[in-house]
């Protein structure tokens, strides 16, 4: 990939207006009270609490899981044992 690709037709226009972009912007987070360090924390605790709810989800499917497990097991396994045949082989 060369410069004009990347940057468009001018490199120095690209980032004569990248710099007033970020001002304008720079303008607008002040006026809103929004610091850098904000935003990295709020970053942080929306990834804390992705990683919660899926940790959550997880363990609410292995309670149902272990819950029905009790029942269904050994249901499973008496009906293994009733169908075997009087051979000693399994179907």
């Amino acid at each position: 990939m060369d410069r004009r690709q990347f940057f468009g037709d001018s490199i120095v226009g690209t980032l004569v207006r990248l710099v007033l972009l970020s001002i304008a912007v720079g303008i607008v987070f002040s006026v809103l009270n929004i610091t850098p360090y904000n935003l990295v924390d709020r970053l942080q605790q929306i990834i804390r609490n992705i990683m919660n709810l899926g940790f959550d989800a997880f363990g609410w499917a292995i309670n149902y899981f272990l819950l029905g497990a009790i029942i269904v097991f050994p249901i499973w396994f008496v009906v293994r044992l009733f169908r075997r045949t009087p051979g000693g082989q399994g179907r």
